[in-house]
């Protein structure tokens, strides 16, 4: 928060320096206690008056929004004139302590996110402060809103950084292991063993793993990249080095699935089946290259298929649609 602002907070209120939307609430504000104390005399607003001057300009408009927020009086929470009057002092309160926001973000933003991006997680953390907010307590909201800021910040990296999503657990416990192991490297003069940091961080062994493996989801590098980590237009990227498709996996699957039903064929079956199902060729032209009719091609393929379903029971549509050639 710059100078200013604190010495508009900390100032005590003056009605003819108030910007115009809270000035507006306190003459509301002012104008609604007179309605409701006339019957008490003169000195009775002079009285509201004299405390509203005497307050900080951010504790008096968060006793206008929770008059409001905090009451159990449904006349006062269903007037409209009393909600409106809160939600103007809650927007300026929100506007009023914003560079305190600022002020707060600039301080990660040499984390790789984007300050403007900071600034609105930072003041999710201050709408929750002023709702949160209690009068009682008789601390400044600086002191309450702050940590309310910081931790909505940190909250934001611990879920928002990580390229691969991982549960939070996971997330705490691996922030849990890093200090660990900082602590523990001093002491031991060593790396710690996994017992030792499951002692330390009091987790299992196994929890202590996951978390580990876990860490490498943090950061993740683009397959567009060269494999030094260096970008550059003439290296061949990750992408280049990813294995494709092979495609004689599926035919290895084929053969490893007919294998025991071939095994039960004489040699013209399979030669016959080899012509049919791997080299596509017609029933006519089978015939001619082995030498024999048309129509024994046709029974010795039927019988060969009778022979691999018992061995290896029934095949989803073995033989491909007949053709014309089939029918000569």
């Amino acid at each position: 928060m710059s100078a200013r602002d604190e010495r508009r907070v900390s100032d005590p209120l003056d009605l003819e320096s108030l910007p115009g939307q809270a000035r507006r609430i306190v003459d509301d504000d002012e104008e609604a206690e007179g309605a409701e104390t006339a019957h008490d005399g003169p000195s009775a607003d002079a009285e509201g008056r004299g405390k509203a001057e005497g307050e900080k300009l951010d504790q008096y408009l968060l006793r206008v929004y929770h008059s409001w927020k905090d009451s159990d009086d449904p006349q006062v929470v269903d007037d409209p004139l009393k909600r409106k009057r809160a939600m103007e002092a809650r927007q300026q309160l929100i506007t009023m302590y914003l560079p305190l926001v600022r002020s707060l973000a600039r301080r990660y933003a040499s984390r790789g996110e984007h300050f403007d991006d900071l600034v609105q997680v930072g003041a999710i953390g201050l709408i929750k402060a002023i709702d949160r907010f209690d009068l009682e307590r008789g601390v400044e909201l600086t002191t309450y809103a702050t940590p309310n800021i910081v931790g909505e910040i940190k909250r934001y990296f611990r879920d928002k950084g990580w390229s691969v999503r991982v549960p939070r657990g996971l997330q705490e416990l691996n922030i849990r292991l890093n200090k660990v192991i900082d602590e523990l490297v001093p002491k031991l003069q060593r790396s710690p063993t996994i017992n030792e940091l499951a002692e330390a961080a009091n987790a299992t062994p196994e929890e202590v793993l996951e978390a580990l493996e876990t860490s490498q989801a943090y950061n993740s590098v683009s397959l567009q990249a060269s494999p030094n980590g260096e970008s550059g237009e003439e290296d061949a990227g990750l992408i280049d080095y990813l294995g494709g498709e092979e495609e004689a996996y599926d035919t290895m699957e084929d053969r490893t699935t007919l294998a025991p039903g071939f095994a039960k064929l004489d040699k013209r079956e399979r030669y016959i089946l080899h012509l049919r199902f791997f080299e596509g060729l017609t029933q006519s032209q089978i015939a001619e290259r082995v030498g024999i009719s048309q129509m024994h091609v046709s029974r010795l393929i039927r019988r060969s298929l009778e022979k691999l379903r018992e061995e290896i029971g029934d095949l989803d549509n073995p033989m491909p649609p007949r053709s014309s050639d089939d029918e000569r």
